[in-house]
């Protein structure tokens, strides 16, 4: 089960912070929190993306798999940038790793699947100190199944538009579970924070009225039937 944690630096008033930013481009006053946070919410009505950068989102994603943050790190957009953990230096003797569900709730491939974890484990113990090979080498058979932690940095406007791809239905499991876990620990911060969430943070069927992709889940009508 991953963990997100959300780090100090992140913005705690991120509708407001829009307006102020905003306001100093607008000539407008800058020291009324109150009109600070409701010209935050018209940028956000009017589809002013841009102030969305200036919210800034700081955290550790920690136990979810190499390969869930291998496509984390795919949504690049408004300068995001990330820290993993080494696997030339991290010892991952026996190794956390993740379970996907259709092989957990099957007893047959779940040994099979955790017997082949073991291997793998016992392997690299085996070539690292019996054999004397570097651990960076020793690393290539871990899976991208294993559980990874890494410490990540972008801002407003690329989590709303990475919730479009990644809360659809027809995303990676993990991803969506990831993201969900993302959603209840920035709505935690602050009420600001719920709001952003509850508003903006949805799948592109849901921001759009109709499913654009080719295949649906059928959550939504498909464009042609809307």
């Amino acid at each position: 089960m991953g963990k997100v944690t959300i780090l100090e630096e992140t913005t705690r008033d991120p509708i407001s912070l829009m307006g102020r930013r905003a306001g100093v481009c607008w000539g407008s006053d800058t020291e009324n929190p109150e009109k600070n946070y409701k010209r935050g919410l018209e940028c956000l009505a009017s589809g002013h993306g841009r102030v969305m950068e200036y919210v800034n989102v700081e955290m550790i994603l920690d136990g979810y798999s190499a390969r869930v943050i291998r496509e984390w790190y795919t949504h690049l957009g408004g300068a995001p940038t990330r820290l993993q953990a080494s696997t030339r230096y991290v010892d991952y003797d026996a190794f956390s790793y993740v379970t996907p569900p259709g092989i957990a709730l099957n007893e047959q491939a779940k040994a099979r699947y955790d017997a082949a974890m073991r291997q793998i484990s016992e392997t690299c113990r085996f070539l690292e100190r019996e054999c004397g090979v570097a651990r960076e080498d020793a690393a290539m058979l871990l899976p991208l199944g294993m559980e990874t932690r890494i410490v990540d940095k972008r801002n407003l406007r690329n989590l709303v538009d990475m919730s479009r791809q990644r809360m659809c239905g027809r995303a990676y499991h993990e991803y969506r579970d990831l993201f969900d876990d993302i959603c209840e620990a920035l709505s935690e911060l602050s009420a600001e924070w719920r709001y952003l969430v509850g508003h903006y943070f949805m799948p592109k069927c849901m921001a759009l009225g109709y499913c654009p992709e080719k295949k649906s889940c059928g959550k939504t009508p498909k464009k042609e039937e809307s």
